[in-house]
Formats: structure tokens, C-alpha cells, sequence
């Protein structure tokens, strides 16, 4: 079925953050740093406040009541960081904000920022992994072993050693971040452009000094996430701040230019590997060091361990490797921190494992499908505890390794590749296999230390009077189709129209707290919250079905919009009958087991990590005079356990899958060696384009996860993971013959093309 909320946001009739207008509302504007790092001498305000129409202009110092950001860790290896919400006497990378001004229109307070003079004394910046090595800035450290891992090395017939690199990138929501925020005298309200509401609230109350109950945060329509806006950032406090100082409205818009600039990041990494195999291809063990260049400091609630961690936690992949051991390092350089985006880690994992495979299927020489054939987990085999301690709950990775491959054609697929190699063309095939762990829990969290992630999701299902019902979630939607996912479940539970179930605006003050939508938890915290939820207000309207009808409710069936007895259908009441009875009861009044209302509210920790996967076949060509790829074929035929809504599953691997072609072959933050950002516009900043892509095919597999209620998975960050190892293999492979080797991504068209020669 066709999402429910498309119509109102094609019509253009999406509320917005920069939709939010309220009377007496003030814009703010922010003062950046142009250096990586330096030192703030002294701001100069005086020029600023006398343009007309400005209301303030406010430095640290006038903040000083207001609490840092400050991410925890427990644990080894963590060394802590602060982040105030306007950087106080020194700056740690370009675009960190020293001043706020903040004046009636956005206009007028961006002509004011340019009238404040900072001066500043610059300082050397530290802009590569290397560098915050040798000056020991470490800001995190985990190592983990499995296993005899030397022992299994020594005794290999084949041993590869690698260095992986991935550049940073961004993750460029087509609605950049946002905050209004109005203080009453008792209550912040806060309007937020994010996916964690919740999160958010408690950040801004401990910052601020106030009561949780003091504070609350209102979800409009989110264009897009992507794990930028699970963050909270000191501009949000500092806007809230504001609002409070000064007693009216405060809105901040993000500026495309402050969203490459400031923003958190991602990725940037690299990755030290070495795999051994036996003479056959089997893979025995892996040794890897992951460094990411995490920036100036740890993002909240996330921290600098995210990136490495999840690199290394996945790298063993739906593979049977025995034994591992690595060590995951975060650095300090001067640049915006990095943070959460689709895929997060997981994205460089699958590309170093799979070049892996690729590279020991070239030193044995045998095809690239039949070394995964020789290594990947079988059905039968799940749960599966993989090399690096974490246990996958399902699977089927060789079938849908067969169906990826028949889908594709693959053989007639290498047969017109060495067709076009005679004619001198650059033809290349390229599979991956992934798996990604989806729909954490608190426990997850509090094994990897994360004290400021619940983990928890819940979810409120309200039958009004009328019969009509609301929902109210504490994980908002930034594109997802929750309106459309959500209301088919509590449709179906319910047994009432479509139309008739309503999904509310996440809201703090109205709905149930949680954590908020990220890490692909969204359809495993429906099934736990909602669906859960309405199975209870089921009930509850057989229950009163009953009393109505004189029956014993196990004995009644609730359906279109109506209870009746089993094998009576002419013996019934309407939904609408039973939900006035409930808000209104008859004389008497109701059996005291029964009691008025018809609401529910459930809080669900999901048991998981539950395992999500898929196999890519893509297929490209490079041009031998600009070195630049063309995807020809894509296909992905992906396993998320049952699908709620298909139409909605293929849009996230669509748009995921064009994300990552973005990452392997496009986007790319680039920083000259003073740490100065080189892609600061998207003229530079290369996103992927329609004709980018080719159209792509998908096949779908369903094996149910143990541990989750209906058996879902989750899978929104599937195709950003999958696609940039499926397009490096696929490049490799066209470039063979002319001797280049993939290990860096992106993969630049200059890279590609064959020596020039001077004669």
C-alpha cells in the first residue's frame, strides 16, 4: 500500500521547523571560527549591537550558568570531553561558534554577525591520524581478542595484510538542523528537527539547570536525519539558552555552508588488517587495527567509540572466521567531531571484509562468489557467535547469495564482461555479503558503556469516543513511512479502517519517553510498542464487547470496525459502541476488572541485537579517458525477517543504496593541511545525481528473528552498508588489467585512469 503521509508533504503542506512561527519570535545567527585552531583573545560586540533590530549579541562569557555537553563512556580507553555551548577563550576546528547574535529577522542577524570582530591567535592545527598519534591525542582505546589468533597465523597457507582507508564525509539531510525554543517563566518548549526527542530533553534540562518535567520537546515534520540529528549539539543549548535570557522565542535555521562545516561528520578512518585463510579459502582468523579521526571531541550521547567500535565489531561479517583480535582508536584532530550516519561503522567494515575476500579469491584463483560460497555462515548454523563476540540470532546468507546471483544473471554477466575486455572495455562485476545488527536495546548500550542512550522505546494507542484512534510514539519519523507502518499495525490489531488511526507528532509532553529512531530500531520498537499496545486495547474492547453482549470475551471477535460472538456475526456491537461505552459507562457503571478509559501505553527494551543482511550484485563500467564509473546493473536481494510494508522497505534500500553510491564513488569532506574545509558548498561537496543511478533490482528474503515480536528486523541503513563494498569489488574488478588496486573510498576518477604517457 501507498504511504499515508505523501500526499500532504507532496502538496507541500509539511510543517517544518522554519515553519514554526511564533509572535515576538527572534532569529539568531552564530559566529564561527574561520581557524582550526586557535586562541579567542577578545570579541568585539559593539558594532554588532548597534545595527537596529538586534536583540543581543552574546558570547561564552554570558553563558557561563550553562552546562558543557559532556558524553559518557564507562569503561577503559575513554579519555572525556566538553563541548560549552559557545567555545570559551580557544576554538578546536573551523565553523566552532564563538558568538550569538540574535535580532528579529535571519537577515538582520546574519548582517550582524559580520560587525562582531574576533581577534584571534592562531595556533598549529593537527589534521591527520598520524599527527594526533604522535601527540598522543587519544580520546578512545578498546582492544579485544578471541581465540589462539597467532597461533592461527602462523600455522595459514595464505595470509593478507592491508591498509584500508576511508575519507570523511557528510551526512547532508535535505532539511538541515534546526531549533525554535520558547521560555514561559516555567516551561522550555522546544521545537527540534531531530530523532531523539527524549535525548534531547534531558541534555537541555541538565544544561540548563531545570527539572526534566520543566522541559518539553515537539517534533515537527523532520526532511531527513540520516544519524545527524540523533546528536545533540552545543548550538541546540545554546539557542535554548537564549530563549530563556532573554524571555521571547529564539529560532535558529542551519545554513547548507554551516551544515558541511559544523556539523557532525562521518567516517573518516583507517584500517590496518590482516586475514588468514587455509590453502582452500577458508577463512580462519583476522587481526585488525581501526583509528578513526574523530575530530575536536566526542559527540553526545554517542561518543568517539561509535565509528571504530562498529567498524570492528562487524568485520568478520556473515563469514565463519575462528579467531580475532583487534584494537579500536579514536584521535583527537581539528576538525568537527565525527558522529552517527547511516550505516555508522558497519559501512567500513563490510568494505574492508569484502576487498578482503575479493583479494583471496585473485591470490587463489577462483571466482569471488564461490570464496564466499567456501565461507559463508549456513542456515542451519544460527544462532551464530561470531569472531567477534557477537551472537547473530538468524540468517540465510548462502540462499541469498543464489537468489542475488540468479536475479543478476551472473554468469551470462561474466560472459559479456570478457566479451566487452576484448573489445578494450573496462567491465566490471562486484558482489558483497553484509550483516548488520539492528533494533538495540539497553543492553547493547550498556555493554559498550553509553550511559545517555535508554535504549527503551514506547508507544501510546488511544481509542477516542468516537472510535477513532491516536497514536503517540517516542520515536519520531524522518522519512521512514512511520505514519503509514504504524497505523497498518494498529489497524490490523484493532480491526478498524485505515483511515480511522491517526499518528500524533512526537511530543515529550504528550507521548511516552524513549530514546528516539536510529540504529534501524524503528520497525522492531513498532512491533514491541505499538503493536503490543493495540493487542491490549484488543482486548480490552473484547472485554467490553462482552459485557455488552453477554458473552465471554475469549468467545468474541473484533473485526471491520466491529466485535461479535464467534459463529454469530449477526450477534455484534460496532468499535465506536464499545469506545463511547468506555468513556461513558451505563448506569451502574462497568465490572470493576474492566474500569473506563481505552488507552494503553507500553515500554519495550528490545532484546536484540537482531541480524539483518543482504547480498549486492552491481555492475559497472569505467571510462577509460575520465576514469569516472557507470553503474550499468545493481542488484540486492536483502533479508530483514517479515516485511510490514514492501512498498516502504524497497523505498529505504532504494534511497540507502544511492547513499552509498554517493560514499564510494562521489562525496567527499576534503581539508587542506591547515585543517581548512575544501567542499564547504554542495558545487564541491558531490552528491549523487538521478543519473547516477541505474534501476535497481530487488529480491527479498524472510527469515524471522527469534527474539523480536512478529520476527522483524530492522533494515534502513542496509543499502548504505552493502553498496560501496559491492561498487569498490565491482571497480576492482574493471581496473584489474590495468593493474590499480582499491583500497580507499571514495574512489576518485583520477585514480582510475592508466598512466599518461610523456613520449
Amino acid at each position: 500500500m501507498r504511504r499515508l503521509e505523501d500526499p500532504r508533504l507532496l502538496r507541500g503542506r509539511g510543517r517544518y521547523l522554519d515553519d514554526v512561527a511564533l509572535p515576538r519570535m527572534l532569529a539568531v545567527a552564530f559566529v564561527r571560527s574561520p581557524h582550526a585552531h586557535a586562541g579567542v583573545v577578545a570579541i568585539d560586540t559593539v558594532a554588532a549591537r548597534a545595527l537596529p533590530g538586534v536583540a543581543a549579541v552574546v558570547t561564552a562569557a554570558d553563558l557561563d550558568g550553562v552546562a558543557p555537553l559532556a558524553p559518557r563512556l564507562l569503561g577503559e580507553g575513554f579519555t572525556p570531553t566538553v563541548s560549552p555551548p559557545l567555545a570559551m577563550g580557544e576554538v578546536r576546528f573551523v565553523g566552532e561558534a564563538v558568538a550569538a547574535v540574535v535580532a528579529d529577522t535571519a537577515y538582520l542577524a546574519a548582517d550582524a554577525r559580520d560587525l562582531v570582530d574576533v581577534a584571534w591567535a592562531p595556533r598549529p592545527a593537527i589534521t591527520t591520524v598520524d599527527a594526533a598519534l604522535a601527540a598522543g591525542g587519544v580520546l578512545f582505546r578498546r582492544t579485544y581478542r578471541r581465540g589462539d589468533v597467532d597461533g592461527v597465523f602462523a600455522g595459514a597457507a595464505v595470509v593478507l595484510r592491508e591498509r584500508f582507508t576511508h575519507g570523511r564525509c557528510a551526512a547532508v539531510p535535505l532539511e538541515p538542523r534546526g531549533v525554535v525554543a520558547d521560555w514561559d517563566g516555567e516551561t522550555l518548549t522546544v521545537w527540534a528537527s531531530t530523532q531523539t526527542p527524549s535525548i534531547l530533553r534531558g541534555a537541555l534540562a541538565a544544561a540548563l539547570g531545570l527539572a526534566a518535567t520543566r522541559v518539553r520537546v515537539v517534533v515537527p515534520d523532520v526532511g531527513g536525519g540520516f544519524g545527524l540529528k540523533v546528536h545533540v549539539f552545543p548550538e541546540d543549548v545554546a539557542v535554548a539558552a537564549l530563549a530563556r535570557r532573554l524571555g521571547r522565542p529564539v529560532k535558529w535555521v542551519e545554513e547548507r555552508r554551516e551544515n558541511l562545516t559544523a556539523a557532525s561528520h562521518a567516517r573518516e578512518q583507517r584500517m590496518d588488517v590482516e586475514l588468514a585463510a587455509d590453502a582452500e579459502g577458508n577463512v580462519r582468523g583476522l587481526r585488525a587495527r581501526v583509528v578513526s579521526d574523530n575530530g575536536a571531541h566526542h559527540v553526545y550521547p554517542l561518543t568517539a567509540a561509535l565509528e571504530p567500535l562498529g567498524t570492528a565489531s562487524i568485520l568478520p561479517g556473515p563469514y565463519r572466521a575462528e579467531v580475532y583480535a583487534y584494537e579500536a582508536v579514536a584521535v583527537q584532530t581539528h576538525k568537527p567531531p565525527l558522529g552517527a550516519y547511516r550505516g555508522v561503522g558497519m559501512t567500513m567494515g563490510a568494505f574492508v571484509m569484502e576487498r578482503l575476500l575479493d583479494q583471496l579469491a585473485e591470490r587463489l584463483g577462483v571466482d569471488p562468489v564461490e570464496i564466499r560460497r567456501r565461507n559463508l555462515i549456513p542456515r542451519e548454523a544460527y544462532p551464530f557467535d561470531s569472531a567477534s563476540g557477537m551472537t547473530y540470532d538468524s540468517g540465510d546468507f548462502p540462499q541469498a547469495l543464489e537468489q542475488a546471483l540468479s536475479l543478476a544473471g551472473y554468469a551470462a554477466l561474466r560472459e559479456e564482461q570478457a566479451a566487452a575486455r576484448a573489445q578494450g572495455r573496462l567491465v566490471g562485476i562486484g558482489v558483497a555479503c553484509y550483516t548488520e545488527y539492528t533494533g538495540m536495546g539497553s543492553d547493547v548500550f550498556r555493554r559498550r558503556g553509553m550511559e545517555d542512550v535508554p535504549g527503551v522505546e514506547a508507544a501510546t494507542v488511544t481509542v477516542d469516543p468516537d472510535g477513532s484512534v491516536r497514536c503517540a510514539t517516542s520515536f519520531p519519523t524522518q522519512g521512514q513511512g512511520h505514519a503509514t507502518t504504524i497505523a497498518q499495525v494498529v489497524a490490523d490489531r484493532l480491526g478498524v479502517a485505515l483511515e480511522r488511526v491517526r499518528v500524533v507528532p512526537t511530543d515529550t509532553a504528550v507521548g511516552p519517553l524513549g530514546s528516539g529512531t536510529f540504529g534501524s530500531r524503528g520497525a522492531v520498537s513498532i512491533g514491541g510498542s505499538v503493536g503490543v499496545a493495540a493487542d491490549r486495547i484488543r482486548a480490552r474492547l473484547a472485554a467490553l464487547a462482552g459485557f455488552r453482549l453477554e458473552a465471554a470475551p475469549a468467545d468474541v471477535v473484533v473485526e471491520a470496525g466491529r466485535a461479535h460472538v464467534r459463529g454469530f456475526p449477526d450477534r455484534a456491537v460496532a468499535v465506536e459502541e464499545l469506545a463511547r461505552l468506555a468513556y461513558s459507562p451505563p448506569r451502574g457503571g462497568l465490572p470493576a476488572e474492566l474500569g473506563p478509559g481505552l488507552s494503553a501505553t507500553v515500554y519495550f527494551d528490545p532484546p536484540g541485537p537482531t541480524f539483518s543482511g543482504a547480498v549486492h550484485v552491481a555492475v559497472v563500467e569505467i571510462d577509460r579517458d575520465t576514469g569516472r564509473p557507470r553503474v550499468g546493473r545493481y542488484v540486492v536481494v536483502e533479508d530483514c525477517g517479515p516485511i510490514v510494508n514492501p512498498t516502504i522497505v524497497e523505498g529505504q534500500i532504494h534511497g540507502a543504496v544511492a547513499q552509498g553510491l554517493g560514499e564510494a564513488l562521489l562525496e567527499s569532506l576534503v581539508y587542506d593541511a591547515g585543517g581548512q574545509l575544501l567542499t564547504a558548498t554542495l558545487m564541491d561537496y558531490a552528491l549523487p545525481r538521478a543519473d547516477d543511478l541505474c534501476a535497481l533490482e530487488i529480491g527479498h528474503l524472510e527469515t524471522p528473528s527469534p527474539l523480536m515480536p512478529g520476527g522483524v528486523k530492522g533494515m534502513g541503513e542496509g543499502g548504505t552498508i552493502g553498496a560501496p563494498a559491492a561498487l569498490a569489488n565491482a571497480v576492482a574488478d574493471a581496473v584489474r588489467p590495468l593493474g590499480v588496486h582499491i583500497t580507499a573510498l571514495p574512489i576518485r576518477p583520477e585514480s582510475l585512469r592508466p598512466p599518461v604517457s610523456l613520449e
